[in-house]
């Protein structure tokens, strides 16, 4: 991590442990979230789908979402990736990639969330996620242009990721 310059610096393991080189969205903006499917904001799924098709109807694949389920916040993903996926495709229609479970925050969290979080600290400079459903939104160039807490409706964020699409 002490030599990443970019979010395209790392790898992420998609939903059946395979590793994907988040290279291959270079050029593209991207939204991260970490998700959870037995949170209070666990219908923020329903958002972010409706953000996700809104956005690639005038902008192809140049916007991505990509959603790290974490259990980290009162246990609330407990499921295997199996269980996540499909709870999010019967529950949701989540047609975004999901990617494997990770921690974000401790000893044992991801590498690329730990760039994030250092990258763009959260409330007071804090560098950890408070909670499920915080967004982190990466511009072409793979550098964090913004990153809103938990309570942050994904319609809301169509504005700015429209103007890094702009950009």
């Amino acid at each position: 991590m002490a030599s990443a310059t970019t979010f395209y610096d790392f790898k992420a393991l998609d939903k059946r442990e395979q590793e994907v080189d988040l290279a291959d969205y270079k050029g593209k903006v991207v939204l991260v979230v970490n998700t959870a499917s037995k949170c209070g904001f666990t219908p923020q799924y329903e958002g972010l789908e409706k953000l996700y098709k809104s956005v690639r109807e005038k902008h192809g694949d140049d916007f991505v979402i990509l959603g790290f389920p974490c259990n980290q916040f009162g246990s609330q993903e407990s499921g295997s990736n199996d269980e996540i996926q499909e709870f999010c495709q019967i529950n949701y229609g989540v047609s975004f990639p999901i990617m494997a479970k990770v921690d974000v925050n401790g000893p044992d969290a991801v590498p690329l969330f730990d760039w994030l979080k250092a990258e763009r600290p959260g409330a007071l400079g804090l560098k950890r996620v408070k909670w499920n459903f915080e967004k982190f939104l990466v511009g072409k160039d793979g550098k964090v242009r913004e990153r809103w807490w938990s309570a942050t409706k994904p319609e809301s964020l169509e504005g700015a990721i429209l103007k890094e699409l702009a950009a």
